[in-house]
């Protein structure tokens, strides 16, 4: 019946050839939709390995992006953690960067300046050749003039009250910093600030409430302030509120990471809890090493007069480096001008074995920290004035010649034991106060460190006053 029905639209035959009909007709029908099916089968089959292929391609591509990442942070990292002495923490930095890259986001680095005298000096230029390196890498600067902190005056690394600037004095200091700051940094990409921008405008409201979210416990966790307290020396509350504004500079800019150096350790670490008590991340904290200054005892401080300001003169500024203790010259030149550990290494290697003269190397040193600031002709014009001053004036003509046999080329000895043992001071305790009170030049270079050590070398020039000299025959 089936068979009938579909032959009698379409043919006109006999009955047995009707019945045969059907076999002819089922297969003209079915068989395109056979080759339909085996055609669609096929191309599901080849959109599937298409499909297969093309995830494959773009987990492949994610990996690859997940791997350039991964590699960009380390790099950064790296860069970021050189000269540093911590960083608080790698892991936050991580993050951080990884966020940072993904939505196209620049960190916000900040470093702060309490403008407590005119001018910036070396120990600031370390703190802004790491700020320069982030800026290099795409972050952004903010460089944080503290003209309302600076009039209660930072208590870190005080053993006592630190004496607090009027307004006057602070605006005055003030108004050459920008200027300063982008000698080294890009103007362009750099946001100078004053942050009596938004602490002035804070009520004793506001400034109760900000005090109400740090304890006092923790603030005698600072050594400065500890110390203090045990000796019986007097604290100022308003010293307490000193880390306290710091950290609200952090809040009001948003911080990612704030620079400074190792004794801001506890100022920067505050800022990490009051950026959490406002509901924000708490800031990466990247310490650096502190430049020690002139004197060649305590840190570069404009307040204790050793500093190198980066505006000194040219002949000023040579003739200061100069006067450095050798021992220190490793880290001028590693934290100062970056050079990398390696090559530092390698140049005290060959101080001490004698290859290099110690007097050669601080030339090197000085000329290219001038040439920074000042260019090359300055520089070379500053070294030829303290060659001409130091090393071929007010020498006596007839120089005896002292012979020391038990020191060795390239040992070390102590500067005030050393004028004793020649006899140019009765006393090594004589020696030091010459050597303190700026009576004494090695190789014509003025010493006022009274524990400098010295590298012993045939031939040293040592000088106490204008008439008595003599040189090192060993």
């Amino acid at each position: 019946m089936l068979a009938q029905n579909w032959s009698k639209p379409r043919f006109d035959q006999t009955e047995k050839e009707t019945i045969r009909c059907p076999h002819y007709i089922i297969w003209g029908r079915v068989a395109p939709l056979a080759v339909f099916l085996r055609f669609f089968a096929g191309d599901i089959i080849l959109r599937k390995a298409t499909y297969v292929r093309e995830e494959a391609t773009l987990s492949k591509t994610a990996l690859e992006n997940a791997k350039d990442i991964a590699q960009e942070i380390q790099r950064q990292v790296a860069i970021i953690q050189d000269r540093a002495l911590s960083l608080v923490t790698p892991e936050e930095l991580e993050k951080k960067l990884r966020r940072s890259i993904l939505e196209g986001r620049p960190l916000k680095v900040k470093l702060g300046a309490d403008p407590s005298a005119p001018d910036l000096h070396l120990g600031h230029v370390v703190m802004m050749r790491k700020l320069k390196e982030f800026q290099d890498l795409g972050h952004e600067i903010y460089f944080v003039i503290g003209d309302f902190t600076g009039m209660i005056g930072d208590p870190s690394g005080r053993s006592k009250t630190r004496k607090q600037l009027s307004r006057e004095e602070v605006e005055a200091n003030a108004r050459t910093y920008h200027e300063q700051a982008t000698t080294i940094l890009d103007p362009e990409k750099t946001h100078v600030v004053f942050n009596s921008q938004w602490l002035s405008p804070l009520s004793f409201r506001d400034v109760i409430g900000l005090a109400s979210k740090f304890t006092v416990a923790r603030m005698l966790e600072r050594d400065d302030f500890l110390k203090r307290y045990r000796e019986g020396y007097p604290i100022g509350i308003h010293e307490f509120l000193y880390p306290l504004a710091q950290a609200y500079d952090s809040v009001a800019i948003s911080a990612d990471v704030e620079l400074g150096g190792s004794d801001q350790t506890f100022n920067l670490l505050v800022g990490r809890d009051i950026q959490e008590a406002f509901g924000q991340d708490p800031q990466i904290t990247l310490t650096m090493p502190l430049l020690v200054g002139t004197d060649g005892q305590e840190k570069m401080s404009k307040s204790l007069g050793n500093y190198i300001a980066i505006k000194d003169e040219p002949n000023d500024m040579f003739g200061k480096i100069m006067s450095i203790p050798d021992r220190l010259m490793p880290d001028y030149y590693r934290l100062v001008l970056v050079e990398s550990q390696k090559s530092v290494e390698e140049l005290m290697r060959s101080i001490e074995s004698g290859k290099v003269h110690p007097m050669d190397a601080k030339l090197t040193l000085a000329r290219r920290i001038v040439e920074e600031f000042h260019g090359k002709t300055a520089a070379e014009s500053a070294e030829r004035e303290f060659l001409r001053v130091f090393r071929e004036s007010e020498v006596p003509e007839n120089i005896d010649e002292v012979h020391l046999p038990e020191l060795s080329p390239g040992a070390s000895v102590g500067l005030a034991r050393l004028l004793a043992l020649i006899g140019l001071a009765p006393s090594s305790s004589e020696a030091r106060r010459l050597i303190k009170g700026g009576a004494v030049k090695v190789d014509g270079v003025k010493i006022y460190d009274e524990s400098y050590v010295c590298t012993a070398k045939d031939g040293m020039l040592l000088q106490v006053g204008k008439r008595k000299a003599c040189r090192l025959k060993i």
